[in-house]
């Protein structure tokens, strides 16, 4: 995610803090120095940098944002200071902007052509395309936006729309006055449903009004080859009122941004830029929009240049930079592994020399994964100097996240703040009397010891933002806005290495950075905050011109404890207790790496360096005092003895000094990092931190030994001793081996002195990391410090299992539970409030991706595997997929990429998502997940074949089972001894049982195979009301429980004959058979192609003639007859379906029919059952013989209809022959009007004319009628009540009824609805 916010927090009041003496309030800015602060600039020397080098300001230098998608038309970002193109290239990675163009359509004579959506769209002439090929596709635009964007854009639609619906709604308020002043008393029933028709006008407008959901609206894209490049146009009509603007022969067509750098802009209302690129022979287009404004603010701080604001500049404006969007806009605005590849591939085809990224996530495995693994080819082979950010979840200790704190190839950046930034852009009354790093910037070490933040820059920024967000700039800060800040720098000394002809490689680059770094804060542990300091521009160039003759080497850095072969290190941390109370003996090997273009003899051989080196406390870290460096590396061992230290926080240091330049500094650093513990010895286990003194900023580290048995801790903060309002950071952190950082944070505000109280899990044995820091701008409007006490109280109940499975099962667990430190009150609670459902993939397809931009740097070419998994909803549910292999892990993974749609069988999609699945609300009905894995591996691909996934479902509230707890083992079955709650005092275990839950309060459908899973707690809070214990999700010791579904009971009937033994004789039976088996081939049978058509018909006529009244025949016949497409003669079509219904309904007896359905009939007798059974049968065939008749019947008027409109509409003397013919046919119309109401009449009889699946004739009856409202509000009504997948037939129906009435407004949003509903296609991945 994004390492940002929006929006700063500010601080008012008076301070009168004072340092040296000085009163703080004697610093003011003017004007110019106001503006430097916004962009700011000299904290890193930037301003003496360019005062020496003026034409060294980034030019030469190109950088790859990966982010959120830059916006190429934001200010600042036109033009580099010498007047080049500011950006080269614009890119969508994730592929959430692509469009399928693959329908490839010609046009007609008019020059038309028909749009993926179905619009009618018109050619410009003047476009070249010598194929006369045409590729077509769509987007509903709203996909491509910002959620504030289309927050914005929904408010102004609404308000136009509410304004249409408003005058349509007086219109019809109108109409009904009208009416009732005319016919002050209705009596006659045509008058009446008259009357009824216009009141249901207006209540369906009022409602419509109530269910306005604005999906927003389509745009139609053409692509074409017009013999040099493909160009692309949009259509853009449904997104301006004015319908003669977006046309699509109005577009000026667009290209792929790097070849003519040229954006759009979709209509004035959204001021949204956007680009195009296409792909794979013009069947992919991109349309490339930001996904957030962070990308933009980030390119503007790294390289914006504003010719009449040169204090505004960012660090480099003479830099260029290429856009690689790589949060997707599906999710957010989360990065995927898809958008990381892409990007990485991206930067090196472009030759970048830079790449900022101000993202990342928490990682279990630091320097792992096969982006690291990327990133270190694009570093070591590439040269590419890769900037990232550390990531926004400190104050506490290994919070940084990957890839920018963890991982060695990357200069992980943290995010510093000035008294000018803070007087400045951020507003404070008074600023702080030094810099500082932010509170929430994340702090080192990495789990393994490695440092985790390289160097630290200005975390905040007022810089260019979208133009979508209707202002130029706006302020935010973060460590996103410290990386291109050290970017922007590290960008001014590429330039400046370029333009003076030294080599560029990231491993000089990065050691003149670090080398020369001011430390920021006095202490040694304030490295593992800052890294090696705020970076120094001017000192790093002049660093490298002084080593340009030396070699570019990474000096790698491996550690073991000694007798230990794994893991291996890149420094060493000791934050256990039992690591700190006595001296452990470390391998250090150094291994000298050059880039893999370096030369045996030119390089490899000859390099040979003396290292002397340092301990920063010899007292504590001992190692040898010289080593001889060669290209094969050197191991020496370090010793370590924290033994004598006190409790709490050391850092210190053994770094190499090369012994014939010390002037070179630390050409490597070996860091130590040693928290050690105090251990807790009141019992009850309890310890208190008093009287902690706060300023703003201030940070209080405590480390704590959790004691063993301990599960819990309670805490009380208390504050006294300030005046205005005290906002503070609280976080917990332990760590655990192979899992992120297990941390608990609150942020915490005091409007006055208080008290306020916490609980969080902690693991027992493990130290833990208390930290308490007063927000760095926090009151600096006050004269009062403000003090803290803190008390923390430990509980525990160690119990045998902390997860507990449940087998299915009758038999109980058994659970023994006992405390280690104090008398606990054991009250256990269980409850399973999710379902986990497994599916395997009913098809898998592996296929390679196409080469313009799934082909990375080494030539491999990346293949993808799509699974596909049916899925099927008894009921409308909250659902969640999870893929056990896969979730969870974005950088921390070997594998590349994973993303899933949900959708119907409409091809609507519900949701979609990656490595972190998000819960949607589905309604009842059969769902297709995609699950789209990609990898250059084909063999890591197959494997994953038939990768199991579950869909979780939560259960409602009256579902949850709340599961019992017994004290003896046949409790479950007796339903005596139940357990509720006892004292546990230390030393004394005591057993209980935890029932399975009753096979009746199983979740109907359950399928066997599948998992209840929920929550166990065994403790009682004492910090908490009363409902927090009676919810073990709420404890903060819960822990995970699961029960398997068994098998279903065996059906005590399956395996008898339900039905009596024939009667018929064998004959009689065999000739039943054969008919049967006829009847099955006839239905069989396609009617896709004339000769299929033909064989239909000829066996059809076969079979009635041998069964002339068999009405299950004739059933069948009609519908085949109904299900036949491409019928060229309509009204002969109906016509005969007209024949087969009424011979349906001649060989029934209605009469005999009514009679026996009107008797009940006895359940248990099987005979009568199955009379009724096949009674039901024929009355179903009845009721939908006379439903087809009834739709051909209005389908023939309607057709007969329409070629009499169209001949009096006609000017051709020549048609009047037809007009006569027609004439006399409308006559024979009338007898089908009669028809249809006796057949209407009949139907009526038998079914429920509004139900689902008769009631469209019922509305075709009332739109005969010309009673469209009343038509409408039967459809609206058999459209709410079908529980099934929406049926695309009713919707277009609504779509008709709505052009009918002439509600222009509802039709138009019905047609951006239908694009929802039932897409033509699935969209891309």
């Amino acid at each position: 995610m994004p390492c940002s916010s929006i929006t700063s927090t500010t601080s008012t009041g008076d301070n009168s803090n004072k340092k040296n003496g000085s009163s703080l309030r004697e610093f003011k800015l003017n004007e110019s120095s106001f503006l430097a602060s916004l962009m700011p600039k000299n904290e890193i020397g930037v301003d003496r940098f360019l005062d020496a080098h003026p034409e060294y300001d980034g030019r030469g230098a190109l950088i790859a944002i990966f982010d959120s998608g830059v916006d190429p038309a934001a200010d600042g970002l036109q033009v580099t200071s010498d007047g080049k193109p500011k950006i080269l290239d614009v890119i969508d990675c994730t592929g959430s902007g692509d469009i399928d163009t693959s329908k490839v359509v010609k046009a007609d004579a008019d020059g038309c052509i028909s749009g993926a959506s179905g619009a009618s769209l018109v050619i410009n002439k003047s476009w070249k395309n010598p194929s006369g090929e045409w590729h077509v596709g769509y987007k509903l635009v709203y996909e491509l936006f910002t959620e504030d964007l289309i927050s914005r854009l929904k408010k102004e639609r609404k308000k136009k729309w509410d304004e249409k619906n408003q005058e349509e709604i007086a219109r019809a308020v109108k109409q009904v006055a009208d009416f009732d002043q005319q016919h002050i008393k209705v009596e006659d029933a045509k008058l009446k449903r008259t009357r009824e028709d216009l009141q249901n006008r207006l209540d369906i407008l009022r409602k419509q009004s109530e269910s306005y959901d604005d999906k927003g609206p389509v745009v139609d894209a053409v692509v074409w080859h017009d013999g040099e490049v493909w160009r692309v146009a949009l259509d853009t009509q449904n997104l301006e009122d004015d319908p003669n603007c977006g046309k699509l022969a109005n577009f000026i067509p667009l290209t792929n941004y790097r070849i003519e750098r040229k954006y759009g802009v979709f209509s004035k209302l959204d001021a949204c830029t956007f680009v195009a690129n296409v792909y794979n022979d013009g069947n992919v287009l991109s349309i490339v929009t930001d996904c957030s404004p962070h990308a933009t603010h980030v390119a503007g701080i790294a390289t914006a240049f504003h010719p009449k604001e040169p204090l505004l500049n960012g660090v480099a404006p003479g830099a260029q930079i290429i856009s690689c969007k790589i949060g997707d806009s599906r999710l957010g605005s989360m990065e995927t592994g898809t958008g990381l590849i892409r990007a990485l591939i991206a930067a090196v085809e472009h030759k970048c020399d830079l790449i900022n990224m101000s993202y990342g996530e928490a990682t279990l495995l630091p320097d792992y994964g096969r982006f690291v693994d990327l990133v270190n080819e694009a570093v070591n082979k590439h040269r590419l100097v890769f900037v990232s950010s550390a990531g926004n979840s400190g104050p506490g200790l290994s919070t940084v996240g990957a890839p920018g704190g963890t991982s060695s190839s990357i200069i992980g950046v943290g995010a510093y703040v000035s008294p000018a930034m803070a007087a400045g852009a951020h507003c404070v009354v008074e600023p702080p009397s030094e810099g500082l790093e932010y509170t929430w910037s994340s702090r080192g070490p990495t789990a393994d010891g490695d440092l985790g933040v390289s160097v630290s820059a200005p975390g905040g920024a007022v810089a260019p933002v979208p133009t979508w967000t209707l202002q130029r700039r706006m302020l935010m800060n973060g460590t996103s806005m410290a990386s291109p800040s050290a970017c922007g720098g590290t960008a001014l000394v590429i330039s400046a290495m370029k333009a003076e002809g030294i080599p560029v490689s990231p491993y000089s680059v990065r050691k003149a950075l670090e080398n020369t770094s001011v430390a920021i804060g006095d202490l040694p542990e304030d490295k593992l905050s800052t890294g090696q300091g705020l970076m120094q521009v001017d000192k790093a160039f002049e660093y490298i011109q002084k080593c340009q003759n030396m070699p570019s080497v990474w000096y790698q850095i491996k550690i073991h404890q000694c007798g230990k072969t794994y893991p291996s290190l890149r420094g060493i941390y000791l934050r256990e207790a039992s690591a700190c109370q006595q001296s452990t003996e470390w391998t250090v090997k150094v291994n000298p790496k050059f880039h893999e273009d370096a030369g045996n003899f030119e390089e490899l051989v000859p390099f040979e360096e003396c290292i002397e080196l340092h301990s920063t406390e010899e007292t504590v870290v001992k190692a040898p005092n010289y080593v001889l460096l060669t290209h094969n590396g050197r191991s020496f061992n370090v010793v370590v003895d924290p033994s004598n230290l006190s409790d709490g926080l050391h850092y210190f240091e053994v770094y190499g000094i090369d012994c014939k330049a010390p002037w070179r500094g630390p050409l490597f650093r070996i860091p130590i990092t040693i928290t050690k513990p105090k251990a807790v010895t009141n019992k009850p286990p309890q310890i208190s931190f008093s009287k902690m003194l706060f300023q703003p900023g201030h940070i209080e580290r405590r480390y704590i030994e959790v004691p063993h048995g301990a599960s819990w801790a309670e805490v009380t903060m208390k504050t006294s001793g300030f005046d205005t309002a005290r906002k503070f950071f609280v976080d917990a952190v332990q760590l655990c081996p192979l899992h992120r950082p297990l941390k608990w944070e609150s942020v915490v505000t005091f409007p006055s002195p208080a008290a306020k109280s916490f609980t969080f899990k902690v693991v027992s044995g493990q130290t833990l990391e208390l930290v308490i820091a007063q927000f760095w701008s926090s009151g600096i409007g006050s004269h009062e410090t403000a003090s803290v006490d803190f008390e923390v109280v430990f509980h525990g109940i160690k119990v045998n299992q902390e997860e507990v499975i449940l087998d299915g099962s009758e038999a109980p667990v058994r659970i023994d539970a006992e405390t280690l430190l104090a008398s606990e009150e054991l009250s256990p609670v269980a409850i399973l409030n999710k379902i986990r459902v497994p599916y395997r993939p009913i098809d898998s397809k592996i296929s390679a991706l196409s080469t313009d931009r799934d082909k990375l740097p080494s030539g491999k070419q990346i293949l993808a595997l799509t699974l596909t998994y049916k899925v099927k909803l008894e009921d409308g549910a909250q659902i969640k997929p999870h893929i056990p292999l896969l979730n969870d892990r974005i950088y921390d993974t070997k594998f590349e990429s994973q993303f899933y749609m949900i959708s119907d069988l409409n091809k609507r999609i519900y949701s979609s998502g990656d490595v972190y699945p998000s819960s949607s609300t589905l309604p009842k009905g059969e769902y297709n997940l995609h699950l789209y894995l990609r990898h250059d591996n084909v063999q890591i691909l197959e494997k994953m074949r038939h990768l199991v996934l579950f869909i979780e479902r939560n259960l409602e509230e009256k579902d949850v089972i709340r599961l019992s707890f017994f004290s003896q083992p046949d409790g479950p079955l007796t339903g005596k001894g139940s357990f509720k709650s006892s004292s546990l005092v230390p030393g004394v275990k005591e057993g209980l049982y935890l029932g399975a839950p009753p096979k009746e309060k199983l979740p109907k459908n359950s399928q066997p195979g599948s998992v209840l899973v929920g929550a166990i707690s065994y403790g009682k809070l004492s910090l908490t009301d009363q409902g927090e214990n009676k919810n073990p999700e709420k404890h903060p010791a819960s822990y995970r429980i699961s029960f398997v579904v068994p098998p279903n009971k065996i059906d005590e009937d399956k395996g008898k004959d339900s039905s009596l033994s024939s009667k018929k004789n064998v004959s009689e039976r065999l000739k039943e058979e054969v008919r049967d088996a006829k009847i099955k081939v006839l239905t069989s049978l396609k009617q896709e192609t004339n000769e299929e058509c033909l064989e239909w018909k000829e066996l059809s006529t076969q079979l009635k003639s041998e069964y002339p009244k068999y009405t299950p025949l004739l059933a069948k016949i009609l519908e085949g007859l109904v299900s036949k497409s491409n019928v060229k003669d309509k009204i002969h079509h109906d016509e005969e379906v007209i024949d087969a219904a009424n011979e349906v309904i001649e060989t029934i007896d209605r009469d005999e029919l009514a009679k026996f359905l009107a008797l009940k009939n006895d359940p248990e007798d099987e005979e009568a059952e199955n009379i009724r059974k096949k009674m039901e049968l024929t009355r179903d065939q009845l009721t939908e013989a006379l439903y087809q008749k009834g739709l051909a019947l209005a389908e023939i008027e309607s057709l007969k209809l329409a070629d009499l409109t169209w001949c009096i509409l006609s000017k051709d003397g020549d048609k009047s022959p037809p007009l006569a013919s027609t004439e006399g046919e409308k006559e024979d119309g009338g007898s089908h009007g009669d028809a249809f109401e006796e057949n209407f009449k009949e139907l009526k009889k038998w079914v429920d004319v509004k139900s689902t699946k008769y009631g469209i004739l019922l509305v075709t009856r009332e739109k005969r009628a010309q009673r469209l409202g009343t038509a409408l509000k039967v459809l609206l009504d058999i459209i709410q009540d079908d529980a099934d997948a929406a049926k695309k037939k009713f919707y277009e129906l609504k779509l008709s009824l709505l052009d009918d009435i002439g509600w222009t407004h509802l039709a138009t949003y019905e047609r951006e609805w239908m694009l929802v509903r039932f897409p033509p296609n699935l969209p891309l991945f």
